[in-house]
């Protein structure tokens, strides 16, 4: 058919009649290429043939009805889609190309922003992992909203004698029976926490299998499902429905069983209370998560319990006599919490109407269940709980490494616009368009956050071990299995990518290409001004880093070396065994003899028994009044069971009765008080209550007091010293408290270690040291301040790496400026003030910004130690030095290198 055209179009002349133009133009704009010359030349044949045949205007008419006959939806998106895919992977090709040959031609900046940004990237993202871990606990739970615990305030003549996690057995069911927002309950009792549990399988082969637990509880039958608590083997709605049941976690079955079936198959329990119990296996749970404040291996069934003495099913169950039951309550949907709360006072008052009429008060609070972890800090605590403020102070943390970023980025484009403004004027010569300058320099920016997040990663991957130990993260807690840090990787990849090149773009395509071209350009005012404001936001917020980091360390090195009014170094800590004598008195000999034997070892300085231990509140509150005062008026005061060996092992310092032996045989009805309890008493001065009575209430006992010890912490510095009350018990140990020879520690716990097996034969041996238990109450204070320190010192870094990046323009900008001071006699030392007084500035108007604002909260962080130190002045200007310091060595690398150029160079510049 193209042959028989062109014959045609040979037989005509040039005025011969054409189609019309507008058929023609709207075939060739949704006609795909691939098939516009065929039916353009079929088109163009017929309207020839209709000219011979017919006339002008039919052909005509018929070529346009032709054209129009001819538009097929098909012909338009083929058409689309070659020239979209063409355009695409052109473009996509020229973008890149100009992206790798911006990043490889400045090798310098691209290796600041990757870097700056990868880091940045890395710090926030390990800070994001830790703050998403320590704010999960327990809302894995089913219906983890509608859980709650219920605690307890124990006022004493309005004085707060206890703020406890634990409370009555009752309050539970009662609750369930009296208010219909109550939908279920259940309640748990720590044994673990209050007595020596040794769990023994007595029916294996061989050797028994002997295990001391702590993670171990009595639980309502109602507990497992309450909790969803995920069961392998058994029915969790009955598996503690009886008497003498009990379930374990799979890790404690393998333990004890290896890879036998442990249902049905017994486990015997004795404690330092003289309870034996043999529990038959009726259930197998998954192993907790790590992220619970709850964190047993073991639970008995509180009928347990209610068979142990006459009246147990009161004690236990029924009882509003003795607080020392965990209670959690599942609301109805739609309750409110405060409401409820707000009628627990009178639910109080029916079920203790006796309280009012001793000067008492109870007051029972609702505590979120997924909340307890970081906000509850209270007495008789299953687990050492986090806290919330450096969850806070952490999440500041990353926001602001990932901003001095970004800000980075920021700052390096637009301070090099100067260097790619000829750039910008050639290609809009040459017919760039402003939307394809902006969609070039936001590819750039994409390209550079791509490579920092992939940078980002490896840095993590390596940086992970050491971070699991310093966060105390578990390492089975998997950060790439964390959901919302794959979020926050690409939200901070898309934000990223915008916010740190949208404002380059714009300031970069906006430039005029005359200008440009002839060299005209100068940097905006408004630029200048803004690089400015963000040079000193970062240098703002490395000085408050700096501050924060040091008052932390201050206040972390105080309360540690601060004097506690005892000795903790050097002593093991031993915990009384489970498994002795029948008997009381059989108890009391071992014990003697174990103390006796002990102290003959040369390597052992002395040994004293209590029933507490520093770092671990005490359980027990004795309501106190001097003999003189009002039957009534009494006050809350620790009391401590010891031996006579207590003041010489911990090194308590006895400021009156100086020459009193505590534990005289022949009286027993003597007592120790410390110092802040003699005014509560009714005295002056220590030496005034020496030989005079006082009177124990709730103990009902009267007893001489014979000796005032100087004011001990014996918890942590977050809270005042409380007067306390030493009765001399030696049945009531329950640690062995042992302070060895420093030069021969591995002997002595041998020793200790012997011996314990002679005298307490079947109770596995274990011991801590008493300072690193006490330093325990600092484990998120502890982790903290590792955490703020390096993640500050990796801001203040991500700051300095833009900070050479703008220095080393600021030179190159300034390099033929350099030679001429230079050929006019300018010295170096001279040329580096000129080129870093600006930055000096701008560094100084930072830090006074930031004084204000650190200050007031460091103040408010150090508002929850009762014994703090004070914020020094001194830190702020030594903050000042060291952020002018790191400044000056980050900007003298590039300043000196400029100003040691030979003059003949610098002028030589372009």
């Amino acid at each position: 058919m193209v042959f028989g055209t062109l014959s045609l179009l040979m037989s005509y002349n040039d005025k011969s009649p054409t189609p019309p133009r507008w058929p023609l133009w709207l075939l060739r704009w949704f006609c795909s290429e691939r098939w516009l010359e065929e039916i353009e030349g079929d088109l163009q044949e017929e309207f020839m043939l209709n000219c011979r045949w017919y006339n002008v205007g039919y052909a005509r008419r018929n070529y346009c009805w032709t054209v129009m006959r001819s538009f097929r939806s098909y012909l338009i998106f083929d058409k689309l889609r070659i020239n979209n895919n063409n355009h695409k992977n052109v473009m996509f090709s020229n973008y890149l190309k100009i992206t790798l040959r911006s990043l490889l031609k400045n090798k310098v900046y691209s290796m600041i922003n990757i870097s700056g940004l990868a880091i940045g990237i890395a710090g926030a993202l390990l800070i994001l992992h830790y703050v998403t871990f320590e704010s999960s606990f327990d809302t894995y739970q089913k219906d983890s909203e509608s859980l709650y615990r219920v605690s307890l305030d124990i006022y004493q003549n309005g004085e707060q004698v206890f703020h406890s996690a634990e409370n009555y057995p009752a309050v539970g069911p009662d609750m369930q029976t009296e208010f219909p927002e109550v939908e279920g309950w259940a309640h748990l009792y720590n044994m673990g926490s209050k007595n020596n549990v040794v769990i023994t399988y007595e029916e294996g082969q061989g050797q028994p299998i002997q295990l001391k637990h702590r993670k171990f509880l009595y639980a309502s039958p109602t507990f497992l499902s309450l909790f969803d608590v995920p069961m392998v083997q058994g029915d969790a709605a009955t598996a503690l429905a009886e008497p003498l049941t009990m379930v374990i976690s799979e890790s404690t079955a393998k333990k004890y069983f290896g890879n036998e079936d442990p249902i049905g198959k017994r486990l015997r329990l004795k404690d330092d209370d003289f309870n034996d119990e043999n529990c038959v296996v009726t259930g197998v749970f998954k192993d907790l998560e790590p992220n619970t404040h709850l964190k047993f291996e073991v639970l008995i069934s509180t009928p347990t319990l209610y068979t142990r003495f006459d009246g147990a099913l009161t004690r236990y169950k029924t009882g509003w006599q003795r607080k020392d039951f965990y209670t959690y309550v599942k609301l109805a949907e739609g309750t409110d919490p405060m409401a409820l709360e707000a009628k627990l006072p009178p639910f109080v008052d029916k079920h203790m109407p006796e309280l009012k009429d001793q000067g008492g008060r109870n007051d029972l609070h609702l505590q979120p269940l997924e909340r307890i972890h970081l906000d509850s800090h209270l007495s008789d605590e299953a687990e050492l709980n986090g806290s919330a403020e450096p969850i806070i102070f952490l999440s500041i943390i990353a926001i602001f490494i990932v901003v001095i970023a970004w800000v980075n980025y920021i700052n390096l484009a637009t301070s090099r616009s100067l260097d790619r403004a000829k750039e910008v004027g050639i290609r809009k010569v040459l017919g760039s368009q402003r939307a394809q300058l902006i969609r070039q320099f936001m590819f750039e920016s994409v390209a550079i956050n791509l490579l920092a997040i992939i940078l980002a990663i490896v840095l993590i991957a390596i940086a992970l071990p050491s971070f699991y130990q310093m966060s105390g993260i578990p390492s089975e807690v998997l950060i790439w299995e964390n959901g919302m840090l794959w979020y926050t990787l690409i939200g901070i990849f898309l934000f990223g990518s915008f916010i740190s090149g949208f404002y380059p773009a714009l300031v970069l395509s906006s430039f005029k290409p005359v200008s440009t071209l002839k060299g005209k350009f100068r940097n905006s005012g408004t630029g200048v001004i803004l690089r400015k404001v963000l040079v000193v936001f970062q240098f703002a917020a490395s000085a408050a880093l700096i501050i924060g980091t040091f008052t932390v360390y201050r206040q972390m090195q105080y309360v540690k070396s601060a004097d506690l009014g005892f000795d903790l170094e050097q002593t093991i800590v031993v915990e009384r065994a489970a498994i002795a004598s029948p008997t009381q008195e059989g108890r009391v000999q071992q014990v003697n003899s174990f103390r006796d034997e002990l102290a003959k070892n040369p390597n052992i300085i002395s040994v004293a028994g209590s029933s507490m231990v520093p770092g671990k509140k005490i359980r027990f509150k004795g309501d106190v009044r001097g003999v003189t005062q009002p039957a009534g008026e009494t006050f809350p005061m620790n009391g401590v069971g010891v031996d006579h060996h207590l003041i010489s092992t911990l090194g308590l310092e006895i400021v009156a009765g100086k020459d009193y032996v505590f534990g005289d045989p022949q009286n027993q009805a003597t007592v120790m008080v410390t110092e802040n309890a003699v005014k509560l008493l009714g005295y002056e001065s220590p030496e005034d209550i020496v030989n005079k009575q006082v009177v124990i209430e709730n103990f009902r006992f009267t007893a001489t007091v014979r000796a005032v010890v100087k004011d001990y912490n014996h918890e942590s510095l977050r809270i005042k010293a409380i007067p306390s009350i030493f009765f001399y018990s030696p049945f009531q140990v329950e640690y062995y408290m042992v302070k060895i020879n420093r030069q021969n520690i591995d002997q002595a716990l041998d020793a200790v270690k012997a011996q314990w097996d002679t005298t307490f034969p079947g109770n596995p041996f274990e011991y801590f040291f008493l300072d690193e238990y006490f330093d325990q109450q600092y484990k998120s204070e502890d982790q903290f301040q590792s955490l703020f320190s390096v993640f500050a010192v990796l801001a203040i870094f991500i700051g300095c790496l833009g900070l050479f990046g703008l220095s080393a323009f600021t030179a190159m900008k300034r390099t033929k400026e350099i030679g001429i001071r230079k050929v006019l006699g300018a010295s170096v030392p001279g040329l580096f003030y000129l080129l870093s007084k600006e930055f000096i500035v701008l560094i100084l108007i930072s830090n006074v910004i930031a004084w204000p604002l650190i200050y007031y909260t460091m103040e408010g962080w150090l508002q929850g130690f009762e014994y703090r130190t004070s914020i020094n002045l001194l830190v702020f200007g030594l903050a000042t030095l060291i952020v002018v310091g790191i400044a000056l060595i980050t900007v003298s690398f590039q300043t000196v290198k400029s100003a040691k150029i030979n003059p003949v160079d610098s002028l030589r510049y372009e």
